[in-house]
């Protein structure tokens, strides 16, 4: 008797509090980090707007906060390509997943076009504007050198060196680098098991970091949305909210209408239970204004979804680069809006082969900081040369309007991986309703999910 009674208060003592409370503390703290970072956010504008030069001072916050998660990037897609190539046995299957990408890449881009195409036809946001010398030499400052031509572009994609691929900030040549190593390992097959376990345990030690670094997110939001508020002020937003509300609008329209059909139509999701799994990435990259700082996230938070690593690994990264959908539509009014403050509107057969050139050179400029705005008084400069005069009107509001950019061109990128697991049958739909529905929580902790080897390694080993 006195030993079952034990058997028993040993059970109550720790199935009860173990199981239950290791998931409600996790909840806790990641809840708390991102309420800290709403509060940041509110506390970043009302310091921009009341002391704008302290605003501008404390930039450096919200840069330093958006490299440290640049400085994971590199090994987490490293390591998140490797690990689902080099686990799955015909290497016809990563083509066809890189294929299909870049397909659907290219087809949204141009409806991403075309809809910024109607929506500035139509507003004609520009009219009634005034141009000075000081915006005139504002706008040609903004021209960079950094964009490649095509060529030179598809050149830059190969490293110097195999470890320069990590150290250069470059996601292309990371990306070849993690494709080269992927199918090296899938042609060494079991003998190349040991390697894999290996970075599979560089990649728990790098997420963990990433965890870590995220608590420094309120620092960085306040930092970041001082400056852009105090750099900008209020004048800046009254004149250009015609154009700053159109693109709004736009990008919505985009987002929730374009987007949220294709994923019901191709995979029978609701795209806002989509995104309320993504919010805490929507607020980060709203909170830094870059959609960067949610790129390790997303690639985590996909393959949780129930999206295969080799989907994940190839599409979140490339789509990153070619897949820019929210740049595309800024792009297209951006340049509608300078013509016609110019006094000098473009008719619909010179608009289009202004936009199908900005779109190419968007995918040369894809590693340029800034690149919505560089690319934008580049691509002025080589196809329309008086346009770039113009770029200085909305050199104020750009840091607002990249916002927008960064979460349009987020989102797409999330739908992107998606629809691609679909059409390639390498998603898990029982899985991706138990976590849309918060059956199977996210670990804020790991951004892993800790089950072991996978049904894909565990064929490979048997081959």
């Amino acid at each position: 008797m006195p030993t079952k009674t034990s058997r028993r208060a040993a059970v109550a003592a720790t199935s009860p509090d173990t199981a239950p409370a290791a998931p409600a503390v996790k909840r806790d703290r990641t809840h708390y980090l991102y309420i800290a970072v709403i509060v940041a956010v509110a506390l970043g504008i009302a310091v921009g707007l009341i002391w704008p030069d302290a605003g501008i001072e404390l930039k450096p916050l919200g840069t330093g906060f958006v490299s440290l998660i640049k400085m994971m990037i590199s090994p987490i897609i490293f390591c998140t390509i490797v690990l689902g190539i080099g686990s799955v046995r015909k290497a016809a299957k990563v083509g066809a997943v890189g294929g299909i990408a870049l397909g659907y890449f290219l087809v949204m881009s141009l409806v991403a076009l075309a809809i910024g195409l109607v929506v500035g036809n139509v507003l004609h946001p520009g009219d009634g504007l005034h141009l000075t010398n000081a915006l005139k030499a504002t706008g040609h400052e903004q021209v960079s050198a950094d964009a490649l031509p095509p060529v030179d572009f598809v050149l830059s994609i190969i490293p110097t060196t195999f470890v320069s691929a990590f150290t250069d900030g470059q996601v292309l040549q990371t990306l070849l680098v993690a494709l080269l190593s992927g199918f090296a390992l899938q042609a060494m097959g079991s003998a190349g098991l040991p390697v894999l376990r290996g970075i599979e345990h560089i990649q728990r030690l790098v997420f963990r970091i990433l965890s870590m670094v995220m608590w420094a997110a309120p620092i960085g939001a306040f930092g970041a949305i001082a400056a852009v508020v105090g750099s900008a002020g209020l004048d800046a937003l009254k004149s250009l909210a015609v154009l700053m509300l159109g693109f709004y609008v736009t990008c919505f329209l985009f987002v929730f209408v374009v987007l949220g059909a294709v994923l019901r139509i191709v995979a029978g999701l609701n795209v806002f239970s989509l995104f309320k799994y993504l919010g805490r990435e929507f607020l980060l990259i709203l909170s830094t204004s870059s959609s960067e700082s949610a790129l390790p996230r997303l690639i985590a938070k996909m393959e949780h979804l129930g999206v295969s690593r080799a989907v994940v690994g190839i599409t979140v990264p490339t789509g990153y680069s070619f897949n820019l959908d929210g740049t595309m539509i800024y792009m297209t009014m951006a340049s509608l809006y300078i013509a016609d403050a110019l006094g000098t509107p473009m008719s619909i057969g010179e608009q289009i082969p202004l936009l199908l050139f900005l779109l190419l050179a968007s995918k040369g400029a894809a590693g340029v900081s800034g690149a919505g705005l560089a690319t934008l008084a580049g691509g002025l400069q080589s196809h329309k040369p008086a346009l770039v005069d113009g770029v200085g009107l909305i050199v104020g509001i750009d840091r607002f309007m990249s916002e927008a950019r960064a979460l349009t061109n987020f989102a797409g990128n999330a739908v992107a991986t998606v629809l691609i697991g679909t059409w390639t049958k390498e998603i898990d739909r029982d899985r991706v309703g138990k976590v849309l529905t918060g059956e199977l929580p996210f670990d804020e902790t790991t951004l892993l999910d800790e089950d072991g080897v996978t049904g894909e390694r565990k064929e490979l080993a048997a081959a």
